[in-house]
């Protein structure tokens, strides 16, 4: 007969997005750093390919991100009016620490990119339950500036790589607010032959 843990099932139920605009200082230090990143690396990983990475913006370093960002919604979006362009500047000003989650792709013979972009994925999840754990707020958002070949080249990110995720992390202002869920029996269905 299986052990349970109700314990994590608790921390799942548990689990809240916190806006990122609610989050603030104080951030996690190096060692509570460190500690999120080591849980957040125990995900499902077929064929131990690790096709993931982590880049970390702190400090002056969101700012002129956010700086650039905003620049570049100029180009793109040439009608985007100045509360978007407000909106993209301050867009990685609220939380003192953002993990960007960088997929490893590249060719691979067995193991397809899906399932390496999963793995990826899994991380970013990972990393918000750590961040939780912690006694932090977290929130994983993308963006256009996730998907923007600039803003890659910006950050470092190679031909082969794809940020699947900035994870904002800080002291949440206010206790994240439960949501409506799906109800999981409706989305569940037996096969048969």
């Amino acid at each position: 007969m299986p052990t349970s843990d109700p314990a994590l099932l608790a921390a799942l139920d548990r689990r809240r997005s916190v806006p990122a605009k609610q989050l603030s200082e104080p951030g996690p230090d190096e060692s509570d750093l460190q500690r999120m990143l080591a849980a957040a690396v125990r995900v499902p990983d077929h064929g131990k390919r690790v096709p993931f990475r982590f880049l970390t913006l702190q400090g002056d370093a969101r700012h002129v991100l956010g700086e650039r960002v905003a620049a570049r919604g100029i180009e793109r979006f040439p009608d985007a009016g100045p509360a978007a362009v407000e909106k993209d500047r301050g867009r990685f000003s609220y939380a003192p620490l953002i993990v960007a989650v960088i997929a490893q792709l590249g060719p691979d013979e067995k193991i397809p990119e899906l399932e390496r972009t999963l793995t990826a994925g899994c991380v970013c999840f990972a990393l918000l339950q750590a961040a939780q754990a912690l006694g932090y707020g977290a929130v994983w958002l993308t963006g256009w500036p996730a998907y923007d070949e600039q803003v890659e080249r910006w950050l470092g990110v190679q031909a082969h790589e794809r940020i699947v995720g900035f994870i904002h992390i800080g002291t949440a202002k206010l206790e994240a607010p439960e949501r409506e869920r799906p109800d999981p029996l409706a989305l569940t269905q037996a096969w048969s032959p």
